[in-house]
């Protein structure tokens, strides 16, 4: 991803959690690569938190560079890192105050990215503010999730920021989408005969996604008690991971061919009936538990959240796509926090042989399965049989690893690195269009909209578990369970 496009990338938010822990630690990964990014590219960081720019750097210094290179710091490219950066303190309330802002990049190179690590309420007014100045012209921006708390109010941001920038111009982030394995998934389907045969009903039995957390909302209470697992995790990384997972496969790579696939996968969503939400959807509420030996408090002790509040930490789901390729196939969709580990992965079960001509042991031994995960490590996995030493045809389950590490000896990019390469230089492949928004939107709204009605509160679990038992349940009405496996 060598790149000579000169830039000038602005940061809103320049001093927020996801500034410290993912864009400028990213950003730094780039640069110190070398060829990355053009010399001449500058960050130019906006917030409050800070009077002027050597104050903005002690911060830098302080929070941000913890967070960046797991095998310690290149002293030398963190000085030269530290040369690109710029700051401007505007109160991003007051349109006036970006008259500021137009004066400081006038002079610099490139092509501008408006970075919007804020919260969503600000998303409009920054944007009218640019174009007050008119510093959205030829610009690209970048725009975080949450966008929007239903279908009516992410149209109203779109409508507004639609206004201002052009479809073109703007980039919505999933960050899971720039995960290595997802790429890998996409080489893995389309780059090998092996695997498109037999990536279909007739093959797959099931296939289950999960992304997993032990941490519970932290310091968020205020936020996640208003958003929940279903707005803030399945409307986006889980219904975009299975998009990529289902899409048929597009005549090339270019944003269009890409996005116009995964569309189509939301789009064949079949609508769930409110009748059957109970049957098809687990909803639940983390309670006090042991983590790896450590006593956690419940959701509703936590602070910020109210202590009668129904928000759902857990879904569970079962989703399926109304097409050829995928007719009868269920999918089945699980995250949470609070629960037994930290995982994120991909679980592809194919059927098991018409005929055992091998006995009893190969049916024990189980079927084939395919499992990409995204974290805590980064690895694609494929489970067959094979006999097992000694004497008798007694199969057992063994696996073939794609280890990244071993066959590439350069590091990975994380996911935030490669997708704010690709904002600098215009690929959109990897990000969110409008219309797959809406569409992820206008499936999952009959769930919200049926919890909010029914008032029913979620189903408890205790932390450090796998979830509510209902969640098992409605595997193993289809015949299966949730993949659950150490590390």
């Amino acid at each position: 991803m060598q790149t000579d496009s000169s830039f000038t990338f602005v940061l809103f938010g320049g001093t927020g959690d996801l500034s410290m822990r993912k864009i400028l630690p990213a950003l730094f990964e780039a640069h110190r690569a070398g060829g990355m990014l053009a010399d001449s590219g500058k960050i130019v960081a906006v917030a409050r938190h800070a009077n002027n720019r050597g104050e903005y750097i002690q911060w830098v210094n302080e929070f941000v560079k913890p967070h960046v290179s797991k095998n310690g710091v290149d002293e030398a490219a963190w000085a030269s890192f530290l040369e690109r950066i710029e700051f401007i303190n505007i109160d991003l309330s007051q349109a006036e105050d970006f008259v500021q802002l137009r004066d400081v990049l006038k002079d610099l190179p490139g092509i501008r990215v408006f970075y919007l690590a804020t919260g969503p309420s600000l998303f409009v007014p920054i944007c009218r503010a640019l174009a007050s100045v008119g510093l959205n012209e030829n610009a690209r921006i970048v725009l975080e999730k949450p966008l929007g708390y239903d279908l009516k109010s992410s149209n109203a941001i779109n409508d507004a920021v639609g206004e201002i920038f052009t479809e073109e111009q703007i980039y919505r982030i999933d960050h899971y989408l720039g995960k290595e394995p997802v790429q890998n998934l996409l080489a893995l389907r389309f780059g090998n005969a092996l695997f498109e045969p037999l990536w279909r009903r007739e093959w797959v039995e099931s296939i289950q996604i999960t992304i997993a957390e032990e941490l519970g909302v932290e310091a968020r209470g205020d936020f996640y008690d208003n958003t929940g697992a279903l707005r803030d995790m399945v409307q986006n990384h889980l219904l975009q991971l299975l998009s990529i997972v289902a899409m048929e496969p597009p005549h090339s790579m270019d944003s269009d061919s890409v996005r116009d696939e995964k569309l189509r996968v939301l789009r064949a969503l079949k609508p769930i009936d409110p009748r059957d939400i109970g049957k098809v959807a687990v909803r639940g509420q983390y309670h006090s538990g042991v983590i790896r030996g450590t006593a956690v408090p419940a959701y509703a002790t936590e602070p910020g959240v109210k202590p009668d509040s129904a928000t759902e930490t857990f879904v569970a789901l079962k989703v399926e796509i109304e097409n050829w390729r995928w007719a009868g196939v269920p999918f089945f969709l699980r995250t949470g926090k609070r629960l037994a580990d930290r995982v994120a992965e991909i679980v592809v079960n194919f059927r098991a042989v018409p005929h055992s001509a091998l006995g009893a042991s190969a049916l024990r031994a189980g079927a084939n399965r395919l499992v990409i995960r995204l974290q805590p490590n980064e690895t694609i996995r494929l489970y067959c049989l094979a006999k097992q030493p000694g004497e008798g045809m007694n199969l057992a389950s063994v696996h073939l690893d794609l280890a990244f590490d071993q066959f590439f000896r350069e590091g990975q990019m994380e996911a935030y690195q490669r997708l704010l390469l690709d904002v600098i230089n215009g690929r959109l492949a990897l990000f969110v269009r409008r219309d797959e928004q809406e569409a992820a939107w206008r499936w999952v709204e009959p769930i919200l909209n049926e919890w909010k009605a029914s008032n029913k509160p979620p189903k408890p679990y205790a932390s450090g578990t796998w979830g509510p038992a209902a969640s098992s349940a409605m595997l193993a009405q289809h015949g299966t369970c949730w993949l659950e496996e150490e590390n």
